[in-house]
């Protein structure tokens, strides 16, 4: 009788653990499926740095000394680093959440593309709410501003307004969630517009 209870609970036991795992690879798929409805977009560009400069300091004309230095060393040098985090909203507009456990992307910079990336930290994202992904990317811009000329370096210090926003900085991400061991990528790199209001 003993063996007969045993044999019954590890059955059992089976059973609900096929069941939480079925139930959790549908899970995951109809997160894969709400992903697919979220819309992305670029809010802002924060704290940005040329050779360690801020950009603000640069277009506002607050540049020290030594500031100064850094950026003609940069260029004489044709090493120009530049930091800075891509805000990217992620808005569900679905009744059911939506999850993204890894990121693609691809940035740049007056239409050249100049850094790629894999982000994968994880994200939910709640129903009808936006997300906020932040995407810390650090180049070098000297090769592009050697080709176009130093005028081309103010243009784009200059490009950012005070919301955070530059018209010469384009981003294309490409989402993917796993699903059971499988990562599951969108088909296509989506371009990224500023919305108003995002």
């Amino acid at each position: 009788m003993k063996k007969i209870l045993l044999i019954a609970f590890i059955a059992g036991t089976f059973t609900l653990s096929s069941c939480d795992i079925i139930n959790d690879l549908a899970g995951q798929v109809q997160s894969v499926a709400n992903l697919r409805n979220c819309e992305f977009s670029m809010k802002n560009v924060s704290n940005v740095t040329i050779a360690d400069v801020n950009v603000k300091d640069l277009t506002q004309g607050k540049l020290s000394a030594t500031d100064i230095v850094k950026l003609v060393a940069a260029y004489q040098s044709k090493k120009v680093p530049m930091a800075m985090n891509v805000n990217m909203g992620v808005k569900n507009p679905t009744q059911q959440k939506a999850s993204m456990t890894a990121l693609d992307w691809i940035l740049a910079i007056d239409g050249t593309d100049i850094a790629n990336g894999v982000s994968k930290k994880s994200y939910t994202i709640n129903p009808k709410k936006t997300t906020t992904v932040p995407l810390p990317v650090k180049t070098d811009l000297g090769e592009l501003f050697s080709k176009k000329g130093v005028e081309a370096l103010k243009n784009f210090a200059s490009s950012f307004t005070s919301d955070g926003t530059s018209s010469k900085v384009g981003l294309r991400v490409k989402p993917s969630l796993s699903v059971g061991s499988t990562q599951v990528p969108f088909p296509n790199y989506i371009k990224l517009e500023k919305k108003t209001g995002a």
